[in-house]
């Protein structure tokens, strides 16, 4: 259960402000909802049933001859290598802060997302490109072969991917894993039924038709991913956080004069961090902090909070 502790000290006064009290916070996850278990042993095992089914692809694309299958092996591994940031990253996430690090390492689990995602794109290149080079040269395809291996491929993927369904909306690195798998059963699946279609009819040409459309699928998925993990590399609000209704919120708490200063941030895939300044005229400012990071954590999901309240004092009040 997550819990929070507040700090305060005072400031001298600065023009008119008298900077009251500052708080901190921290507690549970921050955008999802919910706390989130990142599930490490989940990257472990489809590292490993991945990795043994690449080798087994790419073996198998060689005895047929389907470039196909290579192209698809070659895919797989990216997914691989996707697979194992991923999961670096959520164990690293794990990790305590540093002296200098001082966030931890919660921000690998950004820069893992932001690497699958062009990972994605680059694998979706190197497939239309093939592709093309194949609509000029339709090559023979040894059907039989090509479906099996596929569609042992398109169970593991699936497999795999359905590992990380639960976290996909709350994690974005999660997410990154869960395309990546969905991609991969998506164009394994492709490849059974072309494969299928070519045994029927032998019109090889379908082969690199059908991989073009699987990768503008790819594509389209990948963006998503992609325009986030950008935001949150970049210090934007997780794109689950909407700021202004933030803002509203902690200017409508009771005695809240003013909010500026507000900042809100991803810590990592799964925590957010808010600071902010709170001008109020309250004469209990200690419940006003403890108001406003109860509200940041139960409607928000924010858990690390860090807020100054400031009054507005004039020099010559009586009360002062």
């Amino acid at each position: 259960m997550a819990h929070d502790h507040a700090h305060h000290h005072h400031h001298h006064d600065h023009g008119g402000h008298s900077h009251g009290h500052a708080g901190h916070a921290h507690g549970g996850h921050g955008h999802a909802h919910g706390p989130v278990d990142t599930g490490d042993w989940r990257y472990g095992v489809g590292l490993i049933i991945n990795l043994a089914f690449v080798a087994c692809e790419f073996g198998a694309g060689l005895f047929s001859g389907s470039t196909a299958l290579l192209a698809d092996a070659g895919h797989n591994l990216s997914d691989v290598l996707g697979l194992a940031m991923a999961g670096g990253a959520a164990v690293l996430a794990r990790r305590a802060a540093g002296s200098q690090l001082t966030y931890g390492f919660g921000k690998a689990t950004i820069l893992a997302a932001l690497a699958n995602a062009l990972l994605l794109i680059f694998a979706c290149g190197a497939i239309a490109f093939e592709a093309v080079q194949r609509l000029s040269e339709p090559a023979p395809v040894q059907s039989g072969v090509v479906m099996i291996v596929a569609g042992i491929g398109f169970v593991i993927n699936l497999g795999t991917a359905l590992l990380f369904m639960r976290d996909q909306h709350s994690d974005l690195n999660a997410r990154g894993a869960y395309l990546h798998m969905l991609s991969d059963a998506a164009v394994s699946i492709g490849v059974v039924i072309t494969g299928g279609v070519i045994l029927l009819t032998g019109w090889s040409i379908l082969d690199p038709l059908v991989s073009i459309v699987i990768v503008a699928v790819i594509l389209w998925g990948t963006w998503g991913l992609l325009k986030d993990s950008i935001g949150l590399a970049m210090d934007a609000a997780p794109a689950s956080v909407d700021v202004e209704a933030v803002r509203s919120a902690l200017a409508g708490l009771p005695g809240v004069t003013a909010v500026h200063d507000l900042h809100i941030w991803g810590m990592s895939t799964t925590r957010t961090a808010l600071t902010a300044h709170l001008v109020h005229d309250r004469r209990d400012p200690h419940a006003l902090l403890l108001e406003a990071q109860t509200l940041a954590r139960s409607r928000f999901a924010i858990g690390h909070t860090t807020l100054q309240l400031e009054t507005d004092v004039m020099p010559d009040c009586p009360d002062c």
